[in-house]
């Protein structure tokens, strides 16, 4: 069979439609989005590849199991309403995660079109449908249609933390007419979707949006309310709420523990993004909220966050920005889409390469770091070959800074203040995988601080879950 020849069911096995975006010369010199999206013509090339498979393995490989042959045959039919309904009927974000998903190992890794040829697009066209609707009022945002109830005020619900798990849960439970209230700790909301994600992956309007359609359904926004501090679960629990959710995120930096760290330069990728991407840093000097900008960069990690770091710090201005990773490139974590950018942008690659020690000058100021070779050993618990040290065998690359982006840890604000809430050793909420439900009555988590650092769509995943338990307790 060649590559463009039809398949049994008329469909084209062909290559993947590409999608429009920036030139790496332009792009690199702005944060605009770098994809450009499809057309409705591009879409439907892509869409009349899918099989339509009658027990289709791509919504197995989703976290909120979309109907993922359903919404791409409406775009077949040219029926794009019908397209959203079908996504929004369990996904409260898909403009979201349509731009930041990690499709290529969920969806798109499971289409059987993939096992021989290129797997349909899902997430391109996810995003496409999302972009391309037009809600008529905020309850067709939330639900694709007209299902929303009138908002039951004796039913009260309280998420911490305005991230994609609190969002999900209160997206869903708008739309069944429960009162939820939302604290977030910082003074805009979005979580990690407004102060990790940058603007030119996932621009920050498309977030506001889809807050925007909760908030006309009934959803009550609290912005600069601390969980654990300004506000307690115990007190939210005696205020009447009939639940509570956590969805505050694992957003404590950790570090490398190599001399030197101190020095200035020095930053943590969730300081430096968060710095660049809500103090709108990089739109100095029109917003006032300035960043220090290096010339030549080290980001440490291998990860998307590592991408993210690397990536917003050439669009600052950098000379060179180095990515230094313990292990292998085929190793790295980050979504092949985002590597395969950040190399186009001119990201330097020190696989195989750990840091010993930051040097810095008389003053203080960072102006290097040795790194240590390294190569790949037995795996370790996690099924990854262990980085093994190549003795003797270092080299120095100066900078003026350095990101380190090697993970996160949980936030014990709300362990701490709220007795009795059971949490793992690593410091993560325990709480039951399909209910979300802590060893707490009433009192839910879900997310990165249930499950460390993840994905986006994984958080939503947990959230949905706790919604559903939610709504299937106030309302039988």
């Amino acid at each position: 069979m060649s590559a463009n020849a039809p398949t049994p069911k008329g469909k084209k096995t062909g290559p993947r439609t590409p999608m429009p975006e920036q030139a790496p010369a332009a792009r690199v010199k702005n944060f605009s989005e770098v994809a450009l999206g499809y057309t409705p013509d591009l879409a439907k090339a892509e869409a009349v590849r899918c099989l339509s498979c009658k027990k289709p393995p791509c919504r197995k490989g989703c976290p909120v199991e979309i109907d993922i042959p359903g919404f791409i045959a409406r775009i077949v039919a040219n029926d794009l309403d019908g397209a959203y309904k079908v996504i929004r009927e369990t996904n409260s974000l898909p403009a979201v995660c349509g731009r930041v998903c990690p499709q290529e190992v969920q969806c798109e890794g499971q289409c059987i079109l993939g096992k021989k040829h290129e797997p349909v697009a899902i997430g391109r066209l996810e995003r496409f449908v999302a972009d391309a609707h037009l809600s008529a009022s905020a309850c067709e945002t939330l639900t694709g249609g007209d299902e929303c109830k009138l908002v039951r005020e004796d039913l009260k619900v309280a998420c911490i933390g305005s991230g994609p798990s609190s969002l999900t849960v209160a997206g869903y439970l708008a739309a069944q007419g429960i009162k939820v209230t939302v604290f977030e700790a910082l003074h805009e909301l979005g979580g990690v979707l407004v102060y990790g994600i940058p603007e030119f992956r996932l621009p920050k309007a498309i977030v506001r949006q889809e807050i925007d359609a909760m908030r006309a359904q009934g959803v009550e926004f609290k912005t600069n309310w601390v969980g654990g501090m300004t506000i307690t679960v115990p007190e939210l629990l005696e205020q009447g709420y009939k639940a509570v959710f956590i969805g505050v995120g694992a957003g404590l930096p950790k570090f490398l523990g190599v001399p030197g760290e101190n020095l200035i330069g020095m930053f943590s990728a969730n300081e430096f993004l968060t710095r660049v991407n809500l103090g709108r840093a990089y739109k100095f000097p029109e917003a006032d909220t300035p960043v220090i900008a290096g010339k030549n960069v080290v980001v440490f990690g291998g990860g998307n966050v590592a991408m993210d770091a690397a990536r917003t710090a050439m669009r600052l201005g950098a000379d060179a920005v180095t990515l230094a990773y313990r292990r292998g490139e085929p190793e790295m974590p980050a979504r092949k889409e985002e590597l395969h950018h950040a190399k186009e942008e001119g990201l330097i690659l020190k696989c195989l390469h750990g840091p010993i020690e930051f040097t810095g000058d008389d003053k203080g100021y960072l102006t290097g770091v040795r790194l240590q070779k390294m190569t790949l050993g037995e795996p370790d618990a996690s099924g990854r070959c262990r980085p093994v040290v190549c003795e003797g065998d270092t080299c120095e690359v100066p900078c003026d800074m350095a990101v380190v982006a090697v993970g996160t840890g949980a936030n014990p604000l709300i362990p701490q203040t709220t007795p009795g809430l059971s949490v793992n050793k690593w410091g993560y909420i325990e709480a039951d995988p399909e209910t979300g439900e802590t060893n707490m009555p009433g009192v839910f988590a879900g997310g990165d601080i249930v499950t460390g650092a993840a994905t986006v769509i994984s958080a939503m995943g947990a959230g949905r879950k706790a919604a559903k338990e939610i709504a299937r307790r106030l309302l039988g």
